[in-house]
């Protein structure tokens, strides 16, 4: 039996074998635009790699799974699973969402693929929360069931952004006025730095009005823009709160996983925000918050090892 897994996204379709659950082997990377379909490209691996022709594959991939025909969001591939399953000749063809596999993967990760900022041990097998900032705000819980763990998906990212002093209720109100409804998103995520730049800019009569996200980032770092830093200490205290609340959703006593390609650029920084203060912050159930580990994931591929634990619990 030969395991494939692929995380495909607007831009690649990163490929490999799974050997089991958080272990992967062969990897690749594709340009989507180089090819007409994820068939295509799996073609194009097989061939390249030399490896036996899978027998069960599961794709991660960067847009809703609703039925048996796929259309990517920010991408032109559109396929049906069953006629991509045919074509491949393989026994089985899952198709999950990209977020869902990174949560299945972070049950399994090792204190080598991830870091721990603050709270006690995680409870095994209680819920976990998983979200991301990335291009979005990427949201999902994962629970023991029977044995195994299941991801529960969902659009967390878009509830209302909530604002925790006189600072952010300006913000809010400033960006309220271009988007009207403020989800969480447009602050927890690249463009959202981008977004909270633009209003602490106006409200602060900054020279310069927009940036990049990185340049913003880069420019706090270095601590040579007021401006950009205050954006980055918001950013870094807005995912305190939300992830806070993301832990006393479902109580997450299994921890709190930060995914997404954004805090790995800064840890150094986020670590030492006031990230965990805000996240405790929760009145009378701040001593709850106190208990719950929060992870930074680390790992680089784990929407791969998300897919491969898909495999391994499925089949």
């Amino acid at each position: 039996m030969t395991k494939l897994v692929a995380d495909i996204g607007g831009t690649n379709m990163r490929i490999a074998i799974a050997d089991g659950i958080n272990a992967i082997s062969n990897i690749r990377k594709y340009q989507v635009t180089d090819y007409a379909s994820p068939v295509e490209t799996i073609e194009a691996y097989i061939k390249e790699t030399g490896i036996e022709r899978p027998t069960h594959v599961c794709l991660a991939i960067a847009c809703p799974v609703n039925g048996d025909q796929i259309t990517m969001t920010n991408h032109s591939w559109s396929f049906s699973i069953e006629q991509s399953q045919k074509q491949l000749g393989v026994e089985a063809l899952f198709v999950i969402n990209d977020f869902t596999a990174i949560a299945l993967s972070v049950p399994f990760l090792t204190n080598e693929q991830k870091i721990q900022l603050g709270g006690e041990s995680a409870e095994v097998n209680k819920p976990i929360a998983v979200y991301g900032a990335g291009t979005g705000l990427g949201v999902a819980h994962v629970i023991a069931h029977e044995g195994k763990w299941i991801a529960l998906g969902g659009e967390g990212g878009h509830v209302d952004f909530a604002p925790n002093n006189q600072q952010e209720a300006e913000v809010l109100s400033f960006l309220a006025k271009e988007f009207g409804h403020v989800s969480a998103e447009r602050l927890m995520s690249g463009q959202g730095i981008a977004n909270i730049y633009r209003a602490l800019a106006a409200i602060n009569n900054a020279a310069e009005k927009e940036l990049e996200p990185s340049e913003i980032t880069s420019r706090a770092l270095a601590n040579s823009c007021s401006v950009c830093k205050d954006t980055l200490d918001m950013f870094c205290n807005l995912m305190g709160s939300f992830g806070g609340n993301l832990a006393l959703t479902l109580l997450t006593q299994g921890g709190v996983f930060i995914a997404g390609g954004i805090v790995p650029r800064f840890i150094e920084y986020f670590v030492n925000s006031g990230f965990r203060q805000r996240f405790e912050a929760k009145g009378r159930f701040e001593p709850i918050n106190k208990k719950i580990p929060v992870y930074i994931v680390t790992e680089e591929q784990p929407g791969l090892l998300g897919a491969a634990a898909y495999l391994a619990q499925n089949l």
